[in-house]
């Protein structure tokens, strides 16, 4: 029943959404030129690799090595105001309406995390991840990586449709209120490199 909810509201989502996320496509086009959709490998349901979608918020902006800036220095004013409004997240719809993710859960995160996860951490990846979750109206990116560990697999042991339904309402206010966005001193969130 999860997954035929998911499919069913992400479907009507992205047709109600199309003017919205043509819209957000033409801006990042714009602003930060060719490719508005930013496409990365993430984790998902029992280790399964899948192509991630996001809107672009930064730039490829390089120093005198070819190398990229600081993510700081890159995330542009469009990219900042889709990140605080978790617009850049719309896209994930198309990940949730094939299968990839759901609407709650852990959010995806990097392949290159796997091996540094412990038995407890690598619990996340017993449910589909999700474009909100149980971490996003908890504190997000403001939340230390054990905190967010700790409460994903408490979702992951706990989850219900009770449990979601608050965890949307409660998405819904967070994204009204932009908490927890980034960790303090960081555009984005540092990365995570095991214990």
């Amino acid at each position: 029943m999860r997954r035929v909810a998911d499919a069913i509201v992400s479907f009507a989502a992205l047709i109600v959404l199309s003017p919205l996320l043509a819209m957000i496509y033409a801006g990042v086009r714009i602003t930060m030129g060719s490719r508005p959709v930013f496409v990365q490998p993430r984790v998902g349901l029992n280790g399964r690799i899948f192509a991630l979608y996001k809107f672009r918020t930064m730039s490829n902006l390089r120093d005198h090595s070819g190398n990229l800036l600081p993510d700081e220095k890159r995330l542009t004013a469009l990219g900042q105001f889709l990140r605080s409004s978790s617009l850049d997240e719309l896209p994930q719809l198309w990940n949730v309406l094939k299968g990839d993710m759901s609407l709650i859960g852990p959010r995806p995160l990097l392949p290159e995390y796997l091996p540094r996860y412990n038995a407890f951490q690598r619990r996340r990846h017993e449910v589909r991840p999700g474009i909100t979750g149980w971490v996003q109206v908890n504190g997000r990116n403001s939340l230390s990586w054990e905190e967010k560990f700790a409460l994903d697999v408490w979702y992951v042991d706990n989850r219900n449709l009770t449990l979601d339904l608050k965890i949307l309402w409660m998405t819904l206010l967070r994204v009204i209120r932009r908490d927890g966005i980034s960790k303090d001193g960081h555009a984005t969130m540092p990365e995570f490199l095991g214990q």
